[in-house]
């Protein structure tokens, strides 16, 4: 099959396209999927580059959003039938631990993404179990399915499970240009949220907007925290972070007495500091947010479906330029998703 080969830790000259790759066995319980698009995340580019403590066995394929087609069924499989349009959660667990049996999946001991140790989608086909396939809403064609699963399930995570974020609060995104940035955008809305967030060039200010945003300010050239606190002087309900170090002090400024950091990301670091007393006395509560509950993306899909959510693309790749596609998410050129397209 052809696919992309990560053949070694470091820059895209480690990505080599191939057409002589080994297709995936089907093993009983499990689903092969012909893949038809694949979004590109960041966890990709730290997967290239070796900057996790976990690494995975080379050669590996990475890729963790995937859309496509069934095409085989392994023994015991019952409910999906070959030729169904899919979309695959990218959470992988033991499914019999106490976390995974209450639904906390994401806590499980052996958790792992698609595409982060075990292999992904970029390639023609992949082989996953069959709890981890869910039919694509018909309104959304295959690059748009691909582009949510990962960001839109982390960002639940953040806005909705550890945020508990509700109507008539306020809630402050860092990088709404981002995939985390507009699916956060479109969930705080959802909920009836008063939605503030921050971009780099006046496009990406704009686009902000027009997919929800009520106040958009420039990271670059503006005082974020100055301009938040003059809207809302006693601060915001949630900050959604997923920049890290940078950002991560002033995120705590900007929450009210009581607020919810909800932080999941280390892009410009990993190494926050901030005031232990000032923390405290505020009573603001920190909340680590890593993927989230498999069982959730079943109702952000359903939002999809129902035209509540919308994906953002903003280009589309072929797998064979994947390399090219790699540059352009280091380069922060984009709004919304890049998405490969496989076949």
């Amino acid at each position: 099959m052809k696919g992309v080969i990560l053949t070694g830790f470091g820059g895209t000259e480690k990505l080599e396209y191939r057409e002589d790759i080994e297709r995936p066995s089907l093993k009983p319980g499990y689903v092969l999927v012909r893949i038809k698009a694949v979004a590109l995340n960041h966890l990709d580019l730290w997967v290239r580059m070796g900057a996790l403590s976990i690494k995975p066995e080379l050669p590996h394929i990475l890729g963790s959003d995937i859309s496509g087609v069934v095409e085989m069924v392994g023994e015991g499989v019952e409910g999906i039938q070959e030729g169904e349009e899919v979309i695959i959660i990218p959470s992988l667990s033991c499914g019999r631990c106490y976390e995974c049996q209450r639904g906390d999946d994401n806590l499980c001991k052996y958790y792992d993404i698609i595409g982060l140790r075990s292999k992904g989608g970029y390639a023609e086909f992949i082989s996953v179990p069959a709890r981890n396939i869910i039919r694509k809403p018909s309104n959304l064609s295959f690059e748009e399915a691909s582009s949510y699963p990962l960001t839109f399930l982390t960002s639940w995570n953040a806005v909705v499970t550890r945020g508990r974020l509700k109507a008539g609060q306020t809630l402050f995104v860092w990088a709404g240009s981002s995939g985390i940035g507009v699916a956060s955008i479109q969930i705080g809305k959802l909920l009836g949220a008063t939605v503030i967030t921050t971009a780099g060039t006046e496009e990406k200010m704009r686009k902000c907007k027009e997919i929800g945003a009520d106040y958009v300010f420039n990271h670059y050239t503006q005082d974020v925290v100055k301009e938040v606190l003059s809207l809302f002087p006693d601060g915001v309900d949630v900050v959604v972070d997923h920049v890290g170090e940078r950002t991560f002090d002033r995120s705590i400024s900007i929450l009210k007495k009581g607020g919810v950091l909800s932080f999941l990301g280390t892009t410009t670091g990993d190494r926050g500091e901030f005031s232990l007393r000032y923390a405290f006395v505020r009573q603001i509560s920190l909340k680590g947010v890593y993927m989230g509950r498999r069982s959730d993306l079943f109702t952000i899909t359903k939002l999809f479906s129902e035209g509540k959510f919308k994906p953002v693309i903003d280009r589309i790749f072929d797998l064979k330029d994947v390399r090219h596609a790699h540059k352009y998410l280091e380069g922060s050129r984009h709004f919304g998703k890049i998405v490969l397209k496989v076949s």
